[in-house]
């Protein structure tokens, strides 16, 4: 449709402004006449220009959103046809597009881009689980609901289809910038190229630019086409775990790609503490049982407990746009985070003596493994993990080397004939292991604080609040 027309008419609507238009269709913001003077979007689609692949498309379209109900996919509210068009009655969305509120701040902080991805997951999420593939992922098919409180809205099916894990395509789809390469290679391609697309989408968020960001198609699909692994940008200041998902996520090979399973379970997507209305809820839960192990005196476990609590109390912040509400969460949080701290005073006491009682189980262990240089390296390194947790280091550089022997003592658990070292070898991983979970435990209670603070001290975080908080 010509940008110089006006906007067709519709009987139940008065089209306005006109969002935004593509090949086969231009979508208008639009009032209901009658009662709630609701506002919609509707896209318009002239059967002019429609052929028979995109009669196809925009059936499907209507299929899916029709029969989908999500919290982060826009709805379909109605549909409707006349001599000229095709009307799709959708849900509006205020707050623009994701590829504008990128391009707005240039790049977003880590904490912000998780919370989007976060969301996406979970749209996505119900999406695999009903075999529908959208197969268009890109930050202008992303919608945020609102400009004060925007959360995403995934948006565009025009090309989704019902894809069984199973089931491969050939037909090309989606914007080459954010394609998998095993569709822009034209080779056969299945559901995990809207993995990649979700990687792509990621990095642009993180450091304001797609991977593949070049000057002509042609360049762009040479790098596509390359088999060089994508590498994040020199000087990258990200988390380990998001290193990890953007890496796995932006594999070139689709079988060496991460899976939906691995997707949605990872460490940095982390749906089971995605903001929602039951964060606070969860928190709350996990608090009434701390308080009552602090009060039996089992401080270990009240410990824990509060740690695990902290990683709801900071997403029900999150979730949380009323300012009194917000603040009385706040206050209960540096409440626990108080306690926690004097619970992790009186539980070094105590730990103390564990270490000598295990440091003397380790050294008879080291001494029966003579003849395990493996084994005997392996418990070298625990030993530098608990000697650098004696001293203070709770680090992430201390999980990693009590991850690491334990990775290589399971090894030789599994190999260790029955007999006295096995036993004693069997004891000592169990006793690492709740080592390496406790520190754990105290490094997320930690992130949990650094991300309650940020919210309060970040200058974006602050535009956020008082202008796009994130739900």
């Amino acid at each position: 449709m010509a940008a110089g027309c006006s906007p067709p008419k519709l009987e139940d609507f008065i089209l306005t402004e006109r969002l935004g238009s593509g090949t086969y269709a231009t979508v208008y913001k639009a009032y209901r006449k009658v009662n709630s003077r609701e506002v919609v979007a509707i896209k318009c689609v002239s059967k002019k220009t429609l052929n028979k692949a995109s009669v196809e498309n925009l059936l499907t379209e209507i299929e899916i959103l029709k029969t989908v109900r999500h919290p982060h996919i826009v709805q379909l509210k109605d549909f409707q046809w006349d001599n000229g068009n095709i009307y799709l009655i959708m849900e509006f969305c205020a707050g623009g597009d994701l590829s504008h509120f990128i391009r707005g701040r240039r790049m977003l902080p880590e904490h912000v881009a998780r919370r989007f991805l976060q969301q996406l997951a979970s749209a996505l999420q119900y999406l695999h689980q009903r075999n529908i593939s959208h197969l268009d992922l890109k930050p202008q098919n992303i919608l945020l609901s609102s400009s004060t409180v925007p959360h995403l809205k995934l948006a565009d099916f025009g090309f989704a289809q019902y894809m069984s894990p199973w089931d491969e395509k050939h037909v090309l789809r989606g914007s080459p910038l954010y394609m998998a390469p095993e569709m822009v290679c034209r080779q056969q391609y299945d559901a995990r190229v809207d993995l990649w697309s979700v990687g792509v989408i990621l990095y642009e968020a993180l450091f304001g630019r797609p991977p593949f960001a070049s000057k002509s198609f042609t360049v762009l699909e040479e790098k596509i086409r390359s088999n060089k692994a994508i590498e994040l940008p020199p000087g990258a200041r990200v988390s380990g775990d998001c290193r990890d998902l953007l890496l796995r996520l932006l594999e070139r090979d689709p079988e060496q790609r991460m899976t939906f399973e691995e997707f949605f379970t990872h460490p940095f997507v982390d749906l089971n503490h995605m903001p929602s209305a039951e964060s606070l809820e969860k928190a709350t839960a996990l608090v009434v049982e701390a308080v009552k192990k602090d009060q039996l005196g089992d401080f270990s476990s009240a410990l824990s407990l509060y740690c695990k609590s902290l990683e709801y109390f900071v997403p029900a912040l999150h979730y949380e746009s009323d300012g009194r509400r917000k603040r009385a969460i706040r206050s209960k949080v540096a409440q626990y985070v108080s306690r926690a701290e004097e619970l992790k005073a009186l539980v070094a006491v105590s730990n103390r003596a564990n270490f000598e009682q295990a440091k003397s189980a380790r050294d008879l262990l080291k001494e029966m493994s003579c003849d395990k240089p493996r084994l005997l390296a392996a418990l070298e390194i625990a030993s530098a993990a608990v000697a650098k947790e004696e001293e203070g280091d709770d680090s992430m550089e201390t999980l990693d080397l009590y991850q690491q022997s334990l990775g290589e003592l399971l090894l030789m658990l599994a190999a260790e004939p029955q007999g006295r070292r096995r036993v004693i070898l069997h004891t000592e991983i169990k006793n690492l292991m709740s080592r390496a979970e406790y520190l754990k435990e105290q490094l997320k209670m930690r992130e949990s604080q650094n991300e309650a603070a940020s919210m309060d001290q970040d200058p974006f975080s602050d535009s956020v609040k008082s202008n796009c908080s994130l739900q």
